[in-house]
């Protein structure tokens, strides 16, 4: 936790937020949200990736430009839908933007998506070649000829005078993504709604891994995912950002999810073939508030638990706990910067008392 006099801003640069949480009505919106972050004084402002009014560039060049402080991360997009020289060229292009204050951060994607696009699912081969790739653009290499996992090229080259380390990061859920966090990544981003045990376990999988790979464990920044919806937002919005969020998980790839935390698969089973659940596409875009009230009695309370609810008190205490576990930093998944001011007043009032 740092204070910026220029703006007499107390900086927790373990906390972080989504930009355009959810479905935004307009791409707009970011530019508030982007100087709302930063003057609340959060560590990182994330932005994530829908193809309709959330194209990952062009967000992160408007945050970037009416911001001084704040850290802007992709969290995430997918490194094979853009030509490598675009992704690399994209980065060098933000990183000059911000004065060096750019992560680029990837994720394998939603294969159900990928396959209607015909997008090819991503394999953990290719993000490293990938990595690999973007490494060597940013310390000025020209690379001749390549072939490998990510793709053939007969010439990739960036800057012959640049050398630089870009930070990258990965959004990871399954073991061999986290190893790969640990082991090639700057940092790693965890899924929303993980149990304690899950998040715990996802920490040491990723610091095992860098250390095992000769890295610094401590080098290696894990967030923590972690839905943050205080009793101060209006009860129908709450619904969505909770049972409709966690409801959409399910719909996407609920299979995994239910898998890696340990729970009943056979109320996953009953969710999905609900008649009300079959009939809506992305609840926590489309769904009305009896569906969503509808989808709160097919959830077990035990699978909303994982998120910052209730009072502001409750909600930092739910957030320090995400750091007693072991994570570097925590996302306050899901609100806006206005909707967090209160959780993050009174984390930055009783800073002193847990210090």
């Amino acid at each position: 936790m740092t204070t910026n006099d220029a703006e007499t801003v107390q900086v927790h640069e373990e906390l972080a937020c989504y930009l355009l949480a959810g479905q935004p009505a307009s791409s707009r919106d970011l530019v508030a949200e982007a100087i709302g972050a930063e003057q609340l004084g959060l560590g990182t402002a994330y932005i994530s990736e829908r193809y309709n009014k959330k194209e990952a560039a062009t967000l992160s060049g408007a945050a970037g430009a009416v911001t001084e402080r704040i850290t802007i991360a992709t969290g995430a997009t997918n490194h094979n839908t853009r030509h490598p020289m675009v992704t690399a060229g994209y980065a060098r292009t933000m990183q000059s933007l911000t004065g060096g204050r750019f992560v680029l951060g990837l994720g394998r994607g939603v294969p159900t998506m990928q396959d209607a696009y015909g997008i090819p699912r991503i394999t953990t081969a290719q993000i490293e070649d990938f990595v690999g790739l973007v490494r060597r653009l940013f310390r000025g290499e020209a690379i001749i000829g390549h072939k490998g996992p990510a793709g053939s090229w007969p010439v990739l080259h960036l800057d012959g005078s640049l050398d630089e380390h870009l930070p990258m990061g990965i959004t990871a859920f399954g073991p061999q993504t986290l190893e790969l966090g640990g082991r090639l990544f700057d940092q790693v981003v965890l899924h929303t709604f993980f149990t304690d045990e899950t998040t715990a376990r996802a920490v040491a999988t990723v610091k095992r891994a860098a250390e095992q790979a000769g890295r610094d464990p401590d080098s290696v920044k894990v967030w923590s995912c972690f839905a943050t919806i205080g009793d101060h937002v209006p009860a129908d919005k709450r619904l969505m950002k909770l049972v409709g969020r966690l409801g959409t998980y399910l719909q996407g790839y609920g299979d995994l999810l239910v898998r890696t935390n340990g729970w009943d698969l056979k109320v996953l089973e009953r969710f999905l073939a609900d008649p009300v659940i079959k009939g809506v596409r992305g609840l926590d875009v489309t769904g009305t508030p009896e569906q969503l009230a509808h989808a709160a009695t097919l959830i077990p309370a035990e699978w909303l638990a994982p998120a910052a609810t209730g009072s502001p008190a409750e909600c930092v205490a739910a957030v320090r706990n995400q750091l007693a576990l072991g994570c570097d930093g925590v996302i306050l998944h899901g609100a806006t910067p206005t909707e967090l001011a209160p959780i993050v007043a009174e984390y930055a009032a009783t800073a002193s008392v847990t210090a």
